[in-house]
């Protein structure tokens, strides 16, 4: 099992480098090409979703995305600092003023993750979210002598 860390800033411009490590790493994974845009647009919002967490939370710790290859899977997982980060649950003492857009938003990147990844899930607590999503590999062609 190989695994490639980034954690990069909370700033959005960090949001286009992760999605290019993913998108590498899951080719070497073995990932089939045509899956390879989705995989990037998938970690382009699970990253963009961290990051504005982070940004609205006042959380200075950086966005963390762990790349895993394991036999026949491909796992990414982009996780944030924020509290109870999953639609429904706002976190304890956030302001209510302007949260709905928040929160609107937030499902809507959800929602376009779910419709790009057939396995994703998202976990929250106290200490932070997770997205983690999955795609199936196949294995590299052996070349003949």
């Amino acid at each position: 099992m190989a695994t490639v860390e980034l954690r990069f800033s909370a700033l959005p411009e960090h949001v286009r480098t992760a999605r290019l490590v993913a998108a590498a790493v899951a080719r070497r994974a073995g990932v089939d090409e045509a899956v390879l845009d989705e995989v990037r647009l998938a970690v382009g919002e699970a990253c963009t979703r961290a990051v504005g967490l982070h940004q609205s939370n006042g959380i200075s710790a950086p966005v963390q995305v762990t790349l895993i290859e394991e036999e026949k899977l491909f796992s990414i997982e982009v996780g944030d600092e924020a509290p109870g980060s999953v639609p429904g649950g706002a976190a304890p003492g956030a302001a209510s003023g302007g949260s709905d857009a928040e929160t609107e938003e937030d499902e809507m990147g959800l929602a376009v993750i779910s419709g790009l990844v057939d396995d994703v899930e998202v976990t929250a607590g106290e200490h932070g979210g997770l997205i983690r999503m999955s795609w199936p590999t196949t294995p590299p062609a052996v070349a003949l002598s």
